[in-house]
């Protein structure tokens, strides 16, 4: 419930709200919980039982106080706090009743709220542009309504974004046809917190972005965000400890990672439209008579591999002496070396070692050179494919194809931070990450992750590196917050960029 301060015209204000009839018995506190995001401050209390409680606000509005009726705090912790919203939270027990006064800082609204099974109470303290974009973007119609800028002030008017309606789920429209939603709510295992982005597709597009441009790289999520100048971005595949892509990536027309599972991926056809399936690589390599299978693509060259260098790459192999490699332009040899070979910014090189460098032995300068890379049908064509999996929704419904795509356990089992990409029912696209492994946020199962994206309108949606990486940038800013407690350094995200 949202309590109109252009009504609080007394000295203060007391609004009865009703959770049980006045004769139930005493509701014990059992814990106060605060969760500091990116949209609101959070104070959670938690009850035996849902108790009677009034909310009173004071004359300048800014001190806020919860009377909760034949109510015992009993043991729980009552030090103090505050935040950059929060002057101050304290406590007061007085002739049955617990009163918790909340003091406001400058230029801030508050929100109360109640959540059932198990009984919960919680307040909300935010800016008051923001509450005033809330109520905008929740209006009963079938797009999201004009709301304003919290940051400018100025008005944003255009786009279509779906129309969702949750306890918990907040959505404030940032840009036109750009919602971002930040949805808290509680489970078996205690508090969730998810955050996602809403892009109209008429006026945003994706792309798949490499840190620092290039493989292997490592970067935040936020450093990429702010090298594309993107609107908005999450972080992506996975990747190996030196940046090197764990996935099908595929930039620009040009390959720059590959696996060999088959895992599903997000593709961008070259009519801007992303579609999603599962990809698998195939590639060969013919050096004069001799035809040698691909092992990877911009990755670490290992024993008795082929693995083939582009400008992805940056402008050297950074190979060791132990192999011998082709620089191929224009469909021919055109040197040889040891390790660590230029890379033309008009062609490759094929880096091969041990079984494969025997095989090859009698190549020599000249020689034609043919790289084939098949994807099939219609990846083929793509001209970007993020890969990473495994798939969790198809056609609206909640599919987790973890165990076909023979994801490893640390993944397919058990509560984690998760991010995603999806596209949703309207044709939209859908950026979303999960905290966990923390007290705000316990993480979610793939399977839960699924339902939750359902809920939010995928029709079709896949899973993209979590843990630690998860982290997901609106505006230039971080909506979550990691588990390492801060941003890692990924290897690639999806960014959305203006049409």
């Amino acid at each position: 419930m949202f309590f109109n301060k252009r009504n609080l015209t007394a000295l203060t204000l007391a609004v009865s709200l009703l959770g049980v009839p006045a004769w139930s018995e005493a509701a014990d506190l059992n814990s106060v919980r605060y969760h500091s995001g990116s949209a609101h401050d959070r104070v959670v209390f938690d009850w035996s039982a849902m108790p009677r409680y009034n909310v009173t606000v004071s004359s300048d509005k800014r001190t806020v106080t919860l009377d909760f009726y034949n109510a015992d705090k009993r043991s729980i912790d009552e030090k103090s706090f505050s935040s950059s919203r929060i002057e101050k939270v304290s406590y007061t027990e007085k002739n049955g009743h617990l009163l918790v006064t909340v003091r406001l800082k400058p230029g801030l609204t508050y929100k109360v709220a109640k959540l059932a099974n198990p009984a919960r109470v919680f307040i909300d303290i935010l800016p008051q542009a923001a509450e005033s974009n809330r109520k905008q973007a929740q209006k009963p119609a079938g797009q999201v309504k004009p709301g304003s800028n919290k940051k400018t002030g100025t008005t944003i008017t255009g786009g279509n974004v779906m129309n969702l309606h949750y306890d918990g789920l907040y959505t404030e429209m940032v840009a036109p046809g750009l919602a971002s939603r930040e949805y808290v709510y509680w489970d078996d295992a205690g508090q969730i917190s998810a955050y996602f982005i809403e892009a109209d597709k008429n006026l945003y597009k994706i792309k798949p972005v490499l840190a620092r441009g290039r493989v292997p790289g490592l970067q935040t999520t936020s450093g990429i965000s702010d090298m594309t100048d993107a609107v908005a971005a999450v972080n992506a595949t996975y990747f190996a400890g030196n940046g090197d892509a764990i996935g099908m990536v595929k930039i620009d027309g040009d390959m720059a990672g590959t696996t060999y599972y088959r895992r599903t991926a997000l593709g961008i056809g070259s009519d801007g439209k992303p579609f999603m399936g599962q990809v698998t690589y195939t590639g060969r390599v013919t050096l004069g008579k001799v035809t040698q299978p691909i092992s990877g693509v911009d990755a670490e060259r290992g024993a008795d591999n082929l693995t083939v260098y582009n400008h992805w790459y940056g402008s050297r192999t950074r190979t060791n002496e132990f192999g011998r490699e082709y620089t191929v332009v224009n469909g021919k040899v055109t040197a040889i070396n040891t390790g660590n070979s230029v890379i033309p910014k008009n062609g490759c090189v094929v880096s091969v070692h041990g079984k494969v460098a025997d095989a090859f032995a009698g190549v020599k300068v000249g020689d034609r050179a043919v790289i084939s890379q098949e994807l099939g049908a219609p990846w083929n064509q793509a001209l970007e494919i993020m890969g990473a999996g495994p798939r969790l929704v198809q056609n609206g419904q909640v599919n987790v194809t973890a165990g076909a795509e023979q994801f490893p356990s640390d993944i397919r089992y058990g509560r984690a931070p998760r991010s995603a990409v999806a596209i949703l029912k309207n044709g939209n696209y859908l950026f979303g990450v999960v905290d966990g492994r923390q007290a705000s946020s316990k993480g979610l199962t793939l399977t839960d992750w699924a339902k939750l994206l359902v809920k939010m309108g995928a029709k079709d949606a896949m899973n993209l590196d979590g843990g630690g990486s998860s982290a997901l940038v609106v505006g230039g800013q971080l909506q979550n917050s990691p588990s390492d407690g801060h941003e890692r350094s990924v290897g690639s995200a999806l960014v959305l960029t203006n049409k």
